[in-house]
């Protein structure tokens, strides 16, 4: 049977169309990137950096925040401020407290003071007392002798000896009046040492409230860039409430998972390139900062249904300080891409995989 033009016309191109496919399956399996070979393993994974929750240490109320977010911020600047009302009004009662602690040793010190003139004034009566009693004791020896050679009559003597016991009396009196007074004094200092110990409690309160009213203007903890804003101006916080997150783009790393057959071949510091999938024409350097020492089912976003029956361990490649420095503006977290490690030290890293001269110095070791 006779074929038409147009039937033979539209059998060649079906067949020249299954060519192409064919073709094109064949330069797929043969002429695509597959990886580096032998003695390089890979892993996919995404661009993560280190995240700080920047939080208020004290219930309040978020006065204003000063960054927006993609900001980037140095350590120790501000970023946000709490509402001071109560905090301030805290420290004036402190304050209040001790300057009344303050008069408290200061009035407990003239107390001792007093009681310690009060101790030489009564050492003065015991010197008295006793210059007394000396003199009553003379006397008494002399009317003794007159007594005894009939110039003095008895009476006088009597006398003189009452005159003895009383100045006995008086002594013993005054002296008790001195550890009386020493004892006062001693009460004084107490009370000297208790004012002071105020005086230190309320100048530790002011200086807490101090320390509360400086953590309440919260400041960036390390350089990085402000990645969400949680709170909102006027919100009220509960203690330790986010204000903000903060990335850490001097921290930036890609975790990626490895085979079980392979993991004991990683050592920390081995080489990795990675490959991003937004900049598939830019190798970044990066060292192994951190191998996982168990295994773990693959996770579902690593491999395919089959391959998470494998067991495999977590790899952690860390991207050079110094490359990310001069490149802050462009780090972006979040992005997919391929990392590829050098498990066998003699071999050599094919041309896709070779660095720019641009960054090729932040891949040597410090």
């Amino acid at each position: 049977m006779d074929i038409s033009k147009s039937t033979k016309k539209k059998l060649l191109l079906a067949i020249g169309a299954a060519a192409i496919a064919l073709l094109g399956v064949w330069a797929w399996g043969n002429l695509s990137d597959n990886g580096p070979g032998e003695g390089f393993v890979g892993g996919n994974g995404r661009i993560e950096a280190t995240e700080i929750d920047v939080s208020t240490k004290l219930p309040g109320r978020v006065q204003e925040i000063l960054v927006r977010e993609g900001d980037f911020v140095t350590a120790g600047q501000a970023v946000a401020r709490m509402q001071l009302d109560s905090l301030n009004a805290q420290r004036a009662e402190a304050e209040a407290g001790r300057q009344q602690a303050q008069y408290s040793a200061v009035a407990a010190q003239a107390q001792v003071t007093l009681r310690q003139s009060d101790v030489a004034a009564a050492k003065a009566q015991v010197a008295q007392r006793a210059s007394e009693l000396d003199a009553a004791k003379r006397r008494l020896a002399r009317s003794q002798t007159l007594s005894a050679e009939g110039a003095a009559s008895v009476q006088e003597l009597d006398d003189d000896r009452a005159r003895v016991r009383g100045a006995e009396a008086a002594l013993a009196a005054t002296r008790a009046q001195v550890t009386s007074a020493e004892a006062a004094v001693a009460a004084a200092q107490a009370q000297v040492v208790g004012a002071h110990s105020s005086v230190d409690a309320a100048s530790a309160t002011v200086a807490r409230i101090d320390a509360d009213i400086s953590d309440s203007v919260l400041k960036a903890p390390r350089d990085g860039r402000v990645q969400v804003r949680v709170a909102q101006p006027g919100e009220v916080l509960a203690a330790g409430g986010r204000v903000l997150n903060l990335l850490d783009l001097s921290d930036v790393y890609m975790t990626f998972f490895v085979p079980e057959t392979v993991a004991g071949r990683i050592a920390l510091g081995s080489e990795v390139r990675i490959v991003l999938d937004a900049m598939s024409g830019l190798v970044i350097p990066a060292r192994v900062s951190f191998v996982a020492s168990q295994a773990q089912f693959t996770p579902k976003t690593v491999e395919t249904e089959s391959e998470r029956q494998k067991l495999m361990f977590r790899v952690r490649a860390q991207i050079p300080p110094e490359l990310l420095n001069r490149n802050i503006q462009q780090v972006k977290t979040g992005v997919p891409g391929m990392a590829w490690l050098k498990l066998d030290a003699k071999a050599q890293w094919p041309k896709s995989l070779a660095l720019d001269p641009r960054v090729a110095a932040a891949a040597v070791r410090d």
